[in-house]
């Protein structure tokens, strides 16, 4: 197997159990508006073309460089390591935890694990992999591509966020919003 296979694999693998911890979850009590998740979900979609189908045609684009195998593999390792923070968020959300923004029934502020480094470390995490993803591509569309979920997810966090302060509460989610960055640890609050 060479590195470009396997971070596929790992993506693959990755999707398919983020996947069935669906099943792991508590029910809905509240939810923004559907029209709210519109404008990052077709973001997220041109980020997963750009990423992920036209690497398909990787022979006919430019390649802006070409990497050794050993610094594909660290890539691999790098999007190993991105997944496994985002499960370890997942893990530390429990069945607080759903697939799309809303408020769980006994929901609450998390700010243990990776929620003491970065406000949405699922969020992070996958942005990680992307853009590691993207470096070992080596190409425009897929550098666009993790731009594109850079994007999506940074909007997704601000729908969440302000969805989430008139749930949880102004002064508690806000305390939690100046002691913690958003999506890039030790970044700006």
């Amino acid at each position: 197997m060479n590195p470009m296979h396997a971070i596929y694999w790992i993506w693959g693998i990755w999707y398919a159990s983020w996947l069935a911890s669906l099943f792991w979850t508590a029910r809905a009590a509240a939810k923004p508006k559907a029209r709210a998740h519109g404008p990052y979900q077709l973001v997220t979609m041109a980020g997963v073309v750009l990423l992920f189908w036209l690497p398909a045609w990787r022979a006919t684009l430019p390649l802006l460089w070409a990497l050794p195998a050993a610094a594909l593999w660290a890539l691999a390792l790098g999007v190993v390591l991105a997944f496994g923070f985002c499960w370890w968020a997942r893990i530390e959300m429990g069945r607080l935890w759903s697939g799309l923004i809303s408020r769980t029934e006994n929901h609450r502020i998390i700010d243990t694990g990776p929620f003491a480094l970065v406000r949405h470390p699922i969020y992070s995490g996958i942005i990680a992999a992307c853009f590691a993803t993207a470096v070992a591509e080596g190409t425009v569309p897929a550098l666009a591509g993790a731009a594109a979920f850079a994007l999506a997810f940074w909007m997704k966090a601000r729908i969440e966020e302000n969805f989430l302060i008139g749930e949880l509460g102004a002064e508690a989610y806000g305390a939690y919003r100046q002691r913690v960055p958003m999506l890039i640890p030790f970044g700006p609050k």
